[in-house]
Protein backbone atom coordinates (compact mmCIF):
# COMPACT_ATOMS: atom_id res chain seq x y z
CA UNK A 1 0.00 0.00 0.00
CA UNK A 2 1.25 3.25 -0.37
CA UNK A 3 1.43 6.66 1.71
CA UNK A 4 -0.81 9.28 1.04
CA UNK A 5 -0.71 12.85 2.69
CA UNK A 6 -4.17 15.32 1.93
CA UNK A 7 -4.12 18.73 3.44
CA UNK A 8 -7.81 20.09 3.24
CA UNK A 9 -9.07 23.50 3.90
CA UNK A 10 -13.01 23.92 5.18
CA UNK A 11 -14.61 26.69 3.28
CA UNK A 12 -16.04 29.67 5.71
CA UNK A 13 -19.44 28.09 5.69
CA UNK A 14 -18.23 25.10 7.48
CA UNK A 15 -16.91 26.92 9.89
CA UNK A 16 -20.07 29.20 10.83
CA UNK A 17 -20.62 26.35 14.09
CA UNK A 18 -17.33 25.52 14.90
CA UNK A 19 -18.88 22.44 16.91
CA UNK A 20 -20.63 21.20 14.13
CA UNK A 21 -16.59 20.20 12.04
CA UNK A 22 -16.82 17.12 14.72
CA UNK A 23 -19.91 16.18 13.44
CA UNK A 24 -19.04 16.81 9.59
CA UNK A 25 -15.99 14.48 10.42
CA UNK A 26 -18.06 11.70 11.53
CA UNK A 27 -19.38 11.69 8.77
CA UNK A 28 -17.28 12.51 6.42
CA UNK A 29 -15.15 9.38 7.95
CA UNK A 30 -18.43 7.09 7.92
CA UNK A 31 -18.44 7.72 3.81
CA UNK A 32 -15.08 6.69 3.32
CA UNK A 33 -15.02 3.36 6.05
CA UNK A 34 -17.98 2.47 3.71
CA UNK A 35 -17.13 3.18 0.83
CA UNK A 36 -13.44 2.33 0.62
CA UNK A 37 -13.04 -0.35 3.04
CA UNK A 38 -9.01 -0.86 1.95
CA UNK A 39 -7.84 2.48 3.16
CA UNK A 40 -6.45 2.42 6.99
CA UNK A 41 -5.64 5.71 8.44
CA UNK A 42 -2.63 7.08 10.30
CA UNK A 43 -2.98 10.13 11.64
CA UNK A 44 -5.39 13.08 11.53
CA UNK A 45 -4.25 17.00 12.16
CA UNK A 46 -5.95 20.36 12.96
CA UNK A 47 -2.85 22.47 11.78
CA UNK A 48 -2.22 26.70 11.58
CA UNK A 49 -1.31 27.73 8.23
CA UNK A 50 -3.30 27.89 4.92
CA UNK A 51 -5.33 24.37 5.25
CA UNK A 52 -6.95 23.44 8.56
CA UNK A 53 -6.27 19.49 8.46
CA UNK A 54 -3.59 17.39 7.77
CA UNK A 55 -4.43 13.68 7.23
CA UNK A 56 -2.07 11.01 6.59
CA UNK A 57 -3.57 7.23 5.26
CA UNK A 58 -2.65 4.50 3.37
CA UNK A 59 -4.46 2.93 0.49
CA UNK A 60 -4.16 0.24 -1.60
CA UNK A 61 -3.57 2.30 -5.11
CA UNK A 62 -4.30 5.62 -6.49
CA UNK A 63 -7.72 5.39 -7.61
CA UNK A 64 -8.59 4.73 -3.74
CA UNK A 65 -6.47 7.60 -2.55
CA UNK A 66 -8.52 9.95 -5.44
CA UNK A 67 -11.74 8.67 -4.26
CA UNK A 68 -11.06 9.64 -0.66
CA UNK A 69 -10.57 13.02 -1.91
CA UNK A 70 -13.52 13.43 -3.91
CA UNK A 71 -15.78 11.78 -0.83
CA UNK A 72 -14.35 14.45 1.25
CA UNK A 73 -15.15 17.22 -1.12
CA UNK A 74 -18.45 16.04 -1.79
CA UNK A 75 -20.03 16.97 1.42
CA UNK A 76 -19.69 20.57 -0.37
CA UNK A 77 -17.42 22.24 2.47
CA UNK A 78 -13.36 21.59 1.71
CA UNK A 79 -11.03 21.68 -1.00
CA UNK A 80 -8.28 19.10 -0.53
CA UNK A 81 -4.69 18.68 -2.06
CA UNK A 82 -3.58 15.41 -1.75
CA UNK A 83 0.41 13.66 -2.33
CA UNK A 84 1.91 10.34 -2.17
CA UNK A 85 4.58 10.11 0.42
CA UNK A 86 7.60 7.82 0.14
CA UNK A 87 9.29 6.83 3.14
CA UNK A 88 12.59 8.09 4.07
CA UNK A 89 14.26 4.43 4.14
CA UNK A 90 12.74 3.54 0.56
CA UNK A 91 13.32 7.01 -0.92
CA UNK A 92 17.16 6.51 0.62
CA UNK A 93 17.34 3.02 -1.20
CA UNK A 94 16.25 4.18 -4.39
CA UNK A 95 18.38 7.19 -4.65
CA UNK A 96 21.59 4.63 -3.78
CA UNK A 97 20.42 2.99 -7.48
CA UNK A 98 20.73 6.50 -9.31
CA UNK A 99 23.95 6.15 -11.74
Amino acid sequence: MSTYVMMTKLSPEALTRPGSVADLNKQVEDRIRGECPGVKWLGNYAVLGPCDYLDIFEAPDVDTATKVALLVRSFGHATTETWVATAWDRFAEMAKTLK
